[in-house]
């Protein structure tokens, strides 16, 4: 501490001497530098002076006031160099100090806006089953805001925590609660009602649009007579395509079936055999269906089964956004409407296909 004392004081002395006169100041420092230089020789020490920060500090100040010719003559055990380079490490310092900021911003693009990651964990929270490519194509059809996937998957991982991991699902109120026009795609799936009986289920959509045509129910085993009877009560009232396009299901090789089609003039089109790849929009339609809809709740019977089916297709065809569609929803392409673009600051959730899903809205 005294040796401190002692080397803050001569620094005062020199600054003191150079405010009086500039000629003076020289001397001084190389007396300084000499006395200083004595003391640090008679430390003990094995190969090199044993320098302390003090010391090097000491050194590099007084590097400024000594003239450079002098330097040689001056230093005993430093190097000139020495306080050249220690007196460059004092000005990168002082300015460092002067011009730093205090509360530095890391560089980049900013982030997501507090409105934007509340809006996206609100719409994970109440639809589970959205990915990241789902909730940025809703946003962008609502509030007209391009949002990347890859944002949407940062902002989720870090503020969306579910309640209950691995059983995520909607509450026990809602559970129980290319040519354009000339394609269709249609196919068969099957589902059990709570009561284990098995329905049929024929869903038709036009390939243009990815609009949903409609769908039909058929309760018990179905036969070439229920295909027909299905797509007759889809198609009715509806301009027919040129085109129809199904799998290899011996449903569809009955001579019934064939000879509706022929009365309809409409010509069918077949799939590659085993390679459902190769009738993709369909079979994704029928994924989502379940996924989003059926896997959610219980139905009782054919009639319950047609009603909930219906309310999927007005969500699907004027709600859902959909990325071949450029974010925009089956019914906007048809009509050619633009996007309705919400205020971000201002909105409101709807709920859609029996509440199981839910999208924003103007407030």
């Amino acid at each position: 501490m005294k040796a401190l004392f002692i080397t803050v004081f001569h620094v005062a002395r020199i600054v003191s001497d150079l405010l009086r006169s500039g000629s003076v100041k020289a001397l001084v420092a190389e007396n300084m530098a000499l006395r200083k230089q004595l003391i640090v020789l008679k430390r003990r020490y094995k190969r090199a002076p044993n320098l302390t920060m003090w010391d090097r500090l000491f050194f590099g100040l007084l590097a400024g006031f000594i003239l450079p010719g002098r330097l040689l003559q001056t230093a005993i055990i430093i190097k000139p160099s020495s306080f050249l380079r220690w007196h460059k490490a004092l000005v990168n310092r002082k300015y460092r100090k002067l011009f730093s900021n205090k509360n530095p911003k890391k560089p980049g693009p900013k982030g997501p806006s507090e409105e934007m990651i509340t809006l996206i964990v609100e719409m994970k929270q109440k639809n589970p089953s959205f990915g990241y490519l789902r909730i940025a194509m809703q946003i962008y059809h609502a509030f007209g805001i391009k949002v990347d996937k890859g944002v949407v998957k940062r902002v989720l991982d870090k503020h969306y925590k579910p309640k209950n991991p691995g059983n995520e699902g909607p509450s026990w109120l809602t559970f129980l609660g290319h040519t354009k026009d000339s394609l269709w795609s249609l196919d068969l799936f099957r589902c059990e009602s709570i009561r284990l009986k098995t329905h049929w289920v024929m869903v038709v959509m036009d390939q243009f649009s990815r609009q949903i045509i409609g769908f039909a129910v058929y309760a018990g085993e179905v036969n070439g007579v229920g295909v027909c009877t299905m797509f007759n009560s889809i198609q009715t009232g509806k301009k027919l395509p040129k085109y129809l396009s199904s799998d290899n299901d011996p449903l569809f090789k009955f001579h019934r079936w064939r000879a509706n089609l022929r009365i309809f003039e409409v010509e069918e089109i077949k799939s590659v055999p085993y390679t459902p790849t190769s009738h993709p929009f369909i079979e994704r339609l029928i994924g989502t269906v379940r996924r989003e809809h059926l896997d959610q709740l219980f139905f009782w019977n054919k009639g319950d089964l047609e009603k909930k089916l219906e309310q999927f297709k007005q969500y699907y065809n004027e709600s859902r956004a959909h990325s071949a569609l450029n974010a925009r929803t089956p019914t906007e392409k048809t009509k050619g409407l633009s996007k309705k673009i919400i205020p971000i600051g201002s909105y409101d959730w709807s709920h859609h296909a029996s509440g199981q899903l839910q999208l924003p809205i103007a407030a």
